[in-house]
């Protein structure tokens, strides 16, 4: 089920911080994300829907200067969990992470030789919600 909010019901629904990272792609201050050093068992999910994104097992420590400071993710939850757009805001050539289900920003997507399969899902914690599976 696709979620489709106008932006008013959007900043109804979602924090200050949350609206202004997932809805207008802003980025949360590296080092500042409460699920930065989170190592629980569990899916991580759009803060904006609930559709799970990632998931626990490709959460990893980047090495990469430049890409710590955020939860890193090797791997999306599935295929259609998330989107790749191509981002070209300010004068960069980047690819943004969307939710695949509500096409609110999560992140964006970089080469990284320290993760497992060379990606880099570099996301904002503000954007997540983390649902631990050893409590459930």
């Amino acid at each position: 089920m696709v979620v489709q909010l106008s932006d008013d019901e959007w900043r109804a629904k979602l924090a200050d911080e949350q609206y202004r990272v997932l809805r207008q792609k802003g980025t949360e201050l590296p080092g500042s994300g409460r699920l930065l050093h989170n190592t629980k068992n569990g899916d991580y999910t759009c803060a904006a829907c609930g559709n799970v994104v990632f998931k626990s097992a490709t959460k990893y420590d980047s090495q990469t200067p430049g890409l710590i400071g955020w939860p890193s993710f090797s791997e999306a939850a599935s295929r259609d969990a998330v989107k790749l757009v191509d981002d070209t805001r300010f004068g960069m050539q980047r690819v943004e992470v969307v939710c695949g289900n509500c096409g609110s920003h999560l992140g964006h997507l970089f080469a990284d030789d320290s993760s497992p399969n060379g990606k880099h899902y570099c996301i904002n914690s503000v954007a997540l919600e983390f649902a631990d599976q050893d409590e459930a």
